[in-house]
Protein backbone atom coordinates (compact mmCIF):
# COMPACT_ATOMS: atom_id res chain seq x y z
CA UNK A 1 0.00 0.00 0.00
CA UNK A 2 1.30 3.18 -1.17
CA UNK A 3 0.73 6.76 0.02
CA UNK A 4 1.96 8.17 3.90
CA UNK A 5 -0.85 7.63 6.29
CA UNK A 6 -2.76 10.34 7.78
CA UNK A 7 -2.16 10.72 11.54
CA UNK A 8 -3.81 12.89 14.36
CA UNK A 9 -1.45 14.89 16.72
CA UNK A 10 -2.05 12.20 19.32
CA UNK A 11 -0.89 9.51 17.56
CA UNK A 12 2.32 11.43 16.85
CA UNK A 13 2.90 11.81 20.80
CA UNK A 14 2.01 8.49 21.76
CA UNK A 15 4.50 7.15 18.56
CA UNK A 16 7.14 9.87 20.29
CA UNK A 17 6.46 8.39 23.62
CA UNK A 18 7.27 5.10 22.92
CA UNK A 19 10.00 5.94 21.17
CA UNK A 20 11.87 7.81 24.01
CA UNK A 21 11.14 4.47 25.89
CA UNK A 22 12.72 2.12 23.86
CA UNK A 23 15.77 4.37 23.24
CA UNK A 24 15.92 4.88 27.38
CA UNK A 25 15.85 0.87 27.84
CA UNK A 26 18.99 1.00 25.15
CA UNK A 27 21.10 3.23 27.36
CA UNK A 28 20.11 1.57 30.38
CA UNK A 29 23.03 -0.57 30.67
CA UNK A 30 25.17 2.73 30.75
CA UNK A 31 22.97 4.95 33.05
CA UNK A 32 22.02 1.65 35.52
CA UNK A 33 18.74 1.42 35.33
CA UNK A 34 17.43 -1.75 36.42
CA UNK A 35 14.90 -3.23 33.78
CA UNK A 36 11.91 -5.75 34.49
CA UNK A 37 9.97 -7.73 31.71
CA UNK A 38 6.36 -8.37 32.12
CA UNK A 39 3.04 -8.68 30.30
CA UNK A 40 0.36 -6.29 29.07
CA UNK A 41 -2.83 -7.44 31.24
CA UNK A 42 -2.37 -7.04 35.13
CA UNK A 43 0.59 -5.10 34.91
CA UNK A 44 1.81 -3.29 37.90
CA UNK A 45 3.56 -0.85 36.20
CA UNK A 46 2.96 1.92 39.14
CA UNK A 47 5.06 -0.41 41.61
CA UNK A 48 7.83 -0.69 39.10
CA UNK A 49 7.82 3.26 38.95
CA UNK A 50 7.85 3.18 42.79
CA UNK A 51 11.04 1.82 42.43
CA UNK A 52 12.56 3.49 39.39
CA UNK A 53 12.31 0.34 37.20
CA UNK A 54 11.97 0.51 33.45
CA UNK A 55 9.32 -1.93 32.10
CA UNK A 56 9.37 -3.95 29.09
CA UNK A 57 6.06 -5.45 27.55
CA UNK A 58 7.52 -9.30 25.29
CA UNK A 59 3.70 -8.87 23.50
CA UNK A 60 4.89 -5.00 22.60
CA UNK A 61 7.82 -5.84 21.26
CA UNK A 62 6.02 -8.41 19.00
CA UNK A 63 3.20 -6.37 17.67
CA UNK A 64 5.69 -3.42 16.99
CA UNK A 65 7.65 -5.64 15.24
CA UNK A 66 4.63 -6.82 12.84
CA UNK A 67 3.75 -3.40 11.87
CA UNK A 68 7.39 -2.96 11.13
CA UNK A 69 7.30 -6.10 9.18
CA UNK A 70 9.71 -7.65 11.04
CA UNK A 71 7.53 -10.61 12.56
CA UNK A 72 8.40 -13.46 9.87
CA UNK A 73 11.89 -13.45 9.86
CA UNK A 74 11.68 -13.65 13.76
CA UNK A 75 9.25 -16.36 13.84
CA UNK A 76 10.89 -18.25 11.15
CA UNK A 77 13.95 -18.08 13.44
CA UNK A 78 11.78 -19.57 16.36
CA UNK A 79 10.57 -22.16 14.07
CA UNK A 80 14.00 -22.96 13.31
CA UNK A 81 14.95 -23.52 16.97
CA UNK A 82 11.88 -26.12 17.51
CA UNK A 83 9.08 -23.97 18.11
CA UNK A 84 5.82 -25.53 17.03
CA UNK A 85 4.03 -23.67 14.24
CA UNK A 86 0.72 -23.65 16.42
CA UNK A 87 2.51 -21.99 19.43
CA UNK A 88 1.45 -18.34 20.23
CA UNK A 89 2.93 -15.95 17.18
CA UNK A 90 3.64 -13.06 19.85
CA UNK A 91 5.98 -15.95 21.66
CA UNK A 92 7.68 -17.00 18.39
CA UNK A 93 8.59 -13.35 17.58
CA UNK A 94 10.07 -12.42 20.74
CA UNK A 95 11.97 -15.37 20.83
CA UNK A 96 13.03 -15.31 17.41
CA UNK A 97 13.84 -11.38 18.24
CA UNK A 98 15.95 -12.16 21.15
CA UNK A 99 17.95 -14.98 19.24
CA UNK A 100 18.99 -12.08 16.29
CA UNK A 101 20.49 -9.84 18.96
CA UNK A 102 17.42 -8.82 20.85
CA UNK A 103 17.43 -5.42 19.08
CA UNK A 104 14.16 -3.73 19.50
CA UNK A 105 11.58 -2.46 17.24
CA UNK A 106 13.34 0.97 17.36
CA UNK A 107 16.16 -0.29 15.88
CA UNK A 108 18.44 -0.46 19.20
CA UNK A 109 19.19 -2.88 21.27
CA UNK A 110 17.41 -4.02 24.52
CA UNK A 111 18.75 -4.96 27.65
CA UNK A 112 18.93 -8.41 28.94
CA UNK A 113 15.85 -8.46 32.36
CA UNK A 114 17.50 -8.03 35.42
CA UNK A 115 14.08 -9.59 36.90
CA UNK A 116 11.11 -11.63 35.06
CA UNK A 117 7.76 -10.20 36.72
CA UNK A 118 5.05 -13.10 35.59
CA UNK A 119 1.40 -11.46 36.27
CA UNK A 120 -1.01 -14.11 35.29
CA UNK A 121 -4.23 -12.86 33.73
CA UNK A 122 -6.08 -16.00 31.62
CA UNK A 123 -3.53 -16.88 29.58
CA UNK A 124 -1.56 -20.08 30.34
CA UNK A 125 0.78 -19.31 27.66
CA UNK A 126 2.16 -16.34 29.71
CA UNK A 127 3.43 -18.89 31.92
CA UNK A 128 5.40 -20.81 29.44
CA UNK A 129 6.64 -18.32 27.87
CA UNK A 130 8.51 -16.83 31.09
CA UNK A 131 10.20 -20.48 30.93
CA UNK A 132 11.36 -19.73 27.98
CA UNK A 133 13.00 -16.31 28.79
CA UNK A 134 14.44 -17.79 32.00
CA UNK A 135 15.99 -20.47 29.92
CA UNK A 136 17.16 -17.65 27.77
CA UNK A 137 18.65 -14.78 30.10
CA UNK A 138 19.20 -17.18 32.77
CA UNK A 139 17.70 -14.45 35.50
CA UNK A 140 15.69 -14.48 38.64
CA UNK A 141 11.79 -14.76 37.94
CA UNK A 142 8.45 -13.61 40.27
CA UNK A 143 5.16 -14.92 39.92
CA UNK A 144 2.03 -12.72 40.99
CA UNK A 145 -0.99 -14.92 40.44
CA UNK A 146 -4.17 -13.72 39.47
CA UNK A 147 -7.29 -15.42 40.37
CA UNK A 148 -9.36 -16.07 37.62
CA UNK A 149 -13.21 -15.06 37.65
CA UNK A 150 -14.55 -18.30 37.17
CA UNK A 151 -17.82 -17.19 38.68
CA UNK A 152 -17.79 -13.75 37.29
CA UNK A 153 -17.07 -12.17 40.58
CA UNK A 154 -14.05 -10.75 42.92
CA UNK A 155 -14.04 -11.82 45.98
CA UNK A 156 -12.68 -10.14 49.78
CA UNK A 157 -10.29 -13.15 49.61
CA UNK A 158 -9.28 -12.86 46.37
CA UNK A 159 -7.77 -9.27 46.90
CA UNK A 160 -6.44 -10.22 50.27
CA UNK A 161 -4.47 -13.22 48.27
CA UNK A 162 -3.09 -10.96 45.43
CA UNK A 163 -2.08 -8.23 48.33
CA UNK A 164 -0.31 -10.85 50.45
CA UNK A 165 1.53 -12.13 47.29
CA UNK A 166 2.56 -8.28 46.85
CA UNK A 167 3.77 -7.64 50.12
CA UNK A 168 5.91 -10.70 50.83
CA UNK A 169 7.19 -12.21 47.31
CA UNK A 170 6.83 -8.90 44.73
CA UNK A 171 7.73 -5.96 46.28
CA UNK A 172 10.78 -7.61 48.53
CA UNK A 173 11.96 -8.70 44.88
CA UNK A 174 11.35 -5.28 43.52
CA UNK A 175 13.47 -3.35 46.74
CA UNK A 176 16.34 -6.37 45.46
CA UNK A 177 16.74 -5.68 42.42
CA UNK A 178 16.06 -1.61 42.04
CA UNK A 179 18.06 -1.18 45.93
CA UNK A 180 15.36 1.08 46.47
CA UNK A 181 12.93 0.68 49.66
CA UNK A 182 9.05 0.25 49.15
CA UNK A 183 7.42 4.30 49.90
CA UNK A 184 3.56 3.89 49.35
CA UNK A 185 3.66 7.67 49.46
CA UNK A 186 5.50 7.35 46.18
CA UNK A 187 3.14 4.75 44.74
CA UNK A 188 0.27 6.33 45.99
CA UNK A 189 0.96 9.52 43.60
CA UNK A 190 1.47 7.05 40.58
CA UNK A 191 -1.98 6.29 41.37
CA UNK A 192 -3.42 9.73 41.41
CA UNK A 193 -2.16 9.92 37.74
CA UNK A 194 -3.22 6.51 36.45
CA UNK A 195 -6.81 7.71 37.61
CA UNK A 196 -6.35 10.96 35.56
CA UNK A 197 -5.54 9.37 32.51
CA UNK A 198 -8.45 6.53 32.83
CA UNK A 199 -10.88 9.61 33.43
CA UNK A 200 -9.81 10.86 30.28
CA UNK A 201 -9.19 7.42 28.36
CA UNK A 202 -13.10 6.81 28.81
CA UNK A 203 -13.88 9.89 27.93
CA UNK A 204 -12.21 9.28 24.95
CA UNK A 205 -13.95 5.77 24.15
CA UNK A 206 -17.29 6.67 24.80
CA UNK A 207 -17.36 9.25 22.37
CA UNK A 208 -17.86 6.73 19.96
CA UNK A 209 -21.80 6.96 21.58
CA UNK A 210 -21.84 9.68 19.57
CA UNK A 211 -23.14 9.92 15.82
CA UNK A 212 -21.09 10.40 14.14
CA UNK A 213 -18.62 8.60 15.98
CA UNK A 214 -15.51 10.66 16.56
CA UNK A 215 -13.25 7.95 16.79
CA UNK A 216 -12.63 4.44 15.38
CA UNK A 217 -12.11 2.14 18.43
CA UNK A 218 -10.34 -0.43 17.54
CA UNK A 219 -8.44 0.59 14.87
CA UNK A 220 -7.71 4.23 15.97
CA UNK A 221 -8.26 2.70 19.33
CA UNK A 222 -4.65 1.23 19.61
CA UNK A 223 -3.30 4.18 19.22
CA UNK A 224 -4.74 5.43 22.43
CA UNK A 225 -4.63 2.72 24.82
CA UNK A 226 -0.41 2.55 24.08
CA UNK A 227 0.72 4.32 26.84
CA UNK A 228 -1.34 3.49 29.73
CA UNK A 229 -1.19 0.11 28.39
CA UNK A 230 3.05 0.48 27.71
CA UNK A 231 5.09 2.16 30.24
CA UNK A 232 3.73 5.37 30.61
CA UNK A 233 0.47 4.37 33.13
CA UNK A 234 0.95 6.36 36.72
CA UNK A 235 3.38 9.14 35.18
CA UNK A 236 2.69 12.65 34.14
CA UNK A 237 3.61 11.82 30.42
CA UNK A 238 0.35 10.06 30.63
CA UNK A 239 -1.74 11.94 32.08
CA UNK A 240 -1.09 14.90 29.91
CA UNK A 241 -1.28 12.98 27.15
CA UNK A 242 -4.79 11.76 27.53
CA UNK A 243 -5.91 15.42 28.25
CA UNK A 244 -4.25 16.27 25.45
CA UNK A 245 -6.16 13.51 23.70
CA UNK A 246 -9.69 13.98 25.23
CA UNK A 247 -9.37 17.62 24.15
CA UNK A 248 -8.69 16.22 20.19
CA UNK A 249 -11.34 14.04 20.27
CA UNK A 250 -13.75 16.15 21.83
CA UNK A 251 -13.13 19.15 19.09
CA UNK A 252 -14.06 16.68 16.63
CA UNK A 253 -17.34 15.55 18.22
CA UNK A 254 -18.78 19.30 18.72
CA UNK A 255 -17.57 19.78 15.09
CA UNK A 256 -19.55 16.73 14.04
CA UNK A 257 -16.51 14.67 12.09
CA UNK A 258 -16.08 11.47 11.75
CA UNK A 259 -12.86 9.63 12.67
CA UNK A 260 -9.44 9.90 10.92
CA UNK A 261 -8.39 6.86 9.22
CA UNK A 262 -4.88 6.49 7.34
CA UNK A 263 -6.59 8.03 4.47
CA UNK A 264 -8.09 11.05 6.00
CA UNK A 265 -11.00 11.85 7.87
CA UNK A 266 -14.00 9.55 7.16
CA UNK A 267 -16.71 11.38 6.23
CA UNK A 268 -20.14 8.66 5.89
CA UNK A 269 -20.67 6.50 8.33
CA UNK A 270 -22.39 3.82 7.34
CA UNK A 271 -22.58 1.06 9.84
CA UNK A 272 -21.47 1.21 13.34
CA UNK A 273 -19.65 -2.23 14.75
CA UNK A 274 -18.56 -3.77 17.87
CA UNK A 275 -15.63 -6.13 17.32
CA UNK A 276 -14.59 -9.04 19.39
CA UNK A 277 -10.62 -10.00 19.15
CA UNK A 278 -7.43 -8.55 18.69
CA UNK A 279 -6.11 -6.90 15.14
CA UNK A 280 -3.79 -8.60 13.17
CA UNK A 281 -0.70 -6.03 12.84
CA UNK A 282 1.14 -7.45 9.95
CA UNK A 283 -1.29 -6.06 7.78
CA UNK A 284 -2.43 -3.34 10.25
CA UNK A 285 -3.33 -0.66 7.73
CA UNK A 286 -5.00 -2.80 5.21
CA UNK A 287 -7.01 -4.60 7.30
CA UNK A 288 -8.16 -1.16 8.59
CA UNK A 289 -8.85 0.12 4.94
CA UNK A 290 -11.47 -2.73 4.53
CA UNK A 291 -13.26 -0.95 6.89
CA UNK A 292 -13.01 2.40 6.66
CA UNK A 293 -13.32 2.24 2.87
CA UNK A 294 -17.06 0.93 3.50
CA UNK A 295 -17.75 3.36 5.82
CA UNK A 296 -18.03 1.07 8.45
CA UNK A 297 -16.59 2.70 11.68
CA UNK A 298 -15.85 0.15 15.22
CA UNK A 299 -17.52 1.98 17.77
CA UNK A 300 -16.52 0.22 20.57
CA UNK A 301 -14.14 -3.28 21.05
CA UNK A 302 -12.91 -5.71 23.46
CA UNK A 303 -9.14 -5.61 22.92
CA UNK A 304 -8.79 -1.81 23.78
CA UNK A 305 -9.73 -3.24 27.23
CA UNK A 306 -7.39 -5.97 27.72
CA UNK A 307 -5.56 -3.88 29.19
CA UNK A 308 -7.85 -2.85 31.73
CA UNK A 309 -11.93 -2.45 31.78
CA UNK A 310 -11.67 1.10 32.47
CA UNK A 311 -15.24 1.33 30.69
CA UNK A 312 -16.97 -0.55 33.84
CA UNK A 313 -15.90 1.84 36.19
CA UNK A 314 -12.80 0.88 37.42
CA UNK A 315 -9.97 3.34 38.17
CA UNK A 316 -6.60 2.74 40.39
CA UNK A 317 -7.13 4.31 43.51
CA UNK A 318 -4.42 6.15 45.87
CA UNK A 319 -6.53 5.73 48.98
CA UNK A 320 -6.13 1.21 48.95
CA UNK A 321 -2.83 0.88 46.43
CA UNK A 322 -2.24 -2.83 46.65
CA UNK A 323 -6.25 -3.26 46.78
CA UNK A 324 -6.49 -1.64 43.71
CA UNK A 325 -3.85 -3.36 41.90
CA UNK A 326 -5.41 -6.73 42.63
CA UNK A 327 -8.45 -5.37 41.47
CA UNK A 328 -6.97 -4.45 38.40
CA UNK A 329 -5.49 -7.48 37.62
CA UNK A 330 -8.38 -9.16 38.16
CA UNK A 331 -10.97 -7.45 35.98
CA UNK A 332 -8.35 -7.30 33.24
CA UNK A 333 -10.96 -8.20 30.07
CA UNK A 334 -8.69 -11.86 29.28
CA UNK A 335 -9.67 -12.82 33.24
CA UNK A 336 -13.14 -12.65 32.65
CA UNK A 337 -15.48 -15.34 31.78
CA UNK A 338 -17.25 -15.97 28.85
CA UNK A 339 -21.12 -14.95 30.64
CA UNK A 340 -19.35 -11.58 31.65
CA UNK A 341 -17.61 -11.07 28.18
CA UNK A 342 -21.02 -11.57 26.18
CA UNK A 343 -22.99 -9.70 28.72
CA UNK A 344 -20.35 -6.54 27.64
CA UNK A 345 -20.82 -7.13 23.86
CA UNK A 346 -24.47 -7.07 24.70
CA UNK A 347 -24.00 -3.37 26.56
CA UNK A 348 -21.93 -2.30 23.78
CA UNK A 349 -24.14 -2.79 21.06
CA UNK A 350 -26.93 -1.55 23.01
CA UNK A 351 -24.57 1.53 24.58
CA UNK A 352 -23.17 2.14 21.35
CA UNK A 353 -26.11 1.78 18.98
CA UNK A 354 -24.27 -1.08 16.89
CA UNK A 355 -25.61 -2.75 13.91
CA UNK A 356 -23.56 -5.90 14.67
CA UNK A 357 -20.59 -7.97 16.10
CA UNK A 358 -17.77 -8.98 14.16
CA UNK A 359 -15.27 -11.63 15.47
CA UNK A 360 -11.86 -11.97 14.61
CA UNK A 361 -10.73 -15.10 15.49
CA UNK A 362 -7.06 -14.92 16.33
CA UNK A 363 -5.36 -18.54 15.07
CA UNK A 364 -2.62 -18.47 17.91
CA UNK A 365 -4.45 -16.79 20.50
CA UNK A 366 -6.15 -19.11 22.88
CA UNK A 367 -7.23 -16.63 25.55
CA UNK A 368 -8.90 -14.53 23.13
CA UNK A 369 -10.40 -16.98 20.77
CA UNK A 370 -11.59 -20.32 22.79
CA UNK A 371 -15.51 -19.56 23.30
CA UNK A 372 -15.65 -17.01 20.36
CA UNK A 373 -18.36 -18.97 18.13
CA UNK A 374 -20.43 -19.60 21.20
CA UNK A 375 -20.50 -15.54 22.26
CA UNK A 376 -21.04 -14.82 18.45
CA UNK A 377 -24.45 -17.19 18.93
CA UNK A 378 -25.43 -15.88 22.33
CA UNK A 379 -24.94 -12.40 21.58
CA UNK A 380 -27.07 -12.46 18.01
CA UNK A 381 -29.54 -14.10 20.06
CA UNK A 382 -29.53 -11.85 22.66
CA UNK A 383 -29.83 -8.92 20.57
CA UNK A 384 -31.36 -9.72 17.41
CA UNK A 385 -28.57 -8.61 15.72
CA UNK A 386 -26.30 -10.09 12.97
CA UNK A 387 -22.80 -11.39 13.75
CA UNK A 388 -19.84 -11.78 11.47
CA UNK A 389 -16.52 -13.86 11.51
CA UNK A 390 -13.59 -13.51 10.20
CA UNK A 391 -9.78 -15.64 10.75
CA UNK A 392 -6.72 -13.91 10.78
CA UNK A 393 -3.29 -13.95 13.03
CA UNK A 394 -1.49 -11.65 15.59
CA UNK A 395 1.77 -11.34 14.04
CA UNK A 396 2.22 -13.88 11.64
CA UNK A 397 1.62 -12.94 7.90
CA UNK A 398 1.09 -16.82 6.49
CA UNK A 399 -2.69 -16.39 8.54
CA UNK A 400 -3.72 -13.09 6.80
CA UNK A 401 -5.65 -13.29 3.18
CA UNK A 402 -6.76 -10.28 3.06
CA UNK A 403 -8.76 -11.39 -0.28
CA UNK A 404 -10.90 -13.70 1.75
CA UNK A 405 -11.21 -11.35 4.65
CA UNK A 406 -12.00 -8.07 2.64
CA UNK A 407 -14.86 -10.91 0.90
CA UNK A 408 -16.25 -11.68 4.37
CA UNK A 409 -16.36 -8.26 5.43
CA UNK A 410 -18.18 -6.94 3.01
CA UNK A 411 -20.49 -9.76 2.69
CA UNK A 412 -20.98 -9.00 6.14
CA UNK A 413 -21.59 -5.73 5.95
CA UNK A 414 -23.79 -6.38 2.95
CA UNK A 415 -26.29 -9.12 5.71
CA UNK A 416 -26.47 -5.70 8.11
CA UNK A 417 -27.93 -3.91 5.41
CA UNK A 418 -30.31 -6.68 3.99
CA UNK A 419 -31.76 -6.86 7.54
CA UNK A 420 -32.36 -3.18 7.85
CA UNK A 421 -34.20 -3.14 4.25
CA UNK A 422 -37.58 -4.49 5.70
CA UNK A 423 -37.67 -1.86 8.34
CA UNK A 424 -36.68 1.07 5.54
CA UNK A 425 -39.50 -0.30 3.32
CA UNK A 426 -41.99 -0.28 6.45
CA UNK A 427 -41.01 3.29 7.54
CA UNK A 428 -41.81 4.36 3.94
Amino acid sequence: MSGKAVKEQSMVKQKELIQDHYHELSRAPETGRKVIYTFVPGNLTELFRAFDLLPVYPEINALQSAMRQKSTLFINEAERAGHAEDVCTYVKTDIGMLRRGNVGPSGEKLPPPDLLVLSYTGCFTFMKWFELLRQEYDCPVVMLHTPYQGDGKITPSMVRYMVEQMRTEVIPALEKVSGIKYDEDRLKEAMALSESAETDLVAVLESAKHRPSPIDGYFGGVYYIGPIFNAFRGTPEAAEYYRMLRGEVEERMAQGLGPVTPDGLLANEKFRLVVEGPPNWTSFREFWKMFHEEGAVVVASTYTKVGGLYDTGFRHDKEHPLESLAHYCMGCYTNNNLPQRIDLLERYARDYSADGLLVNSVKSCNSFSAGQLLMLREFEKRTGLPGGFIETDLVDARYFSAANVKNRIESYLQMITQKRAPSARAEA
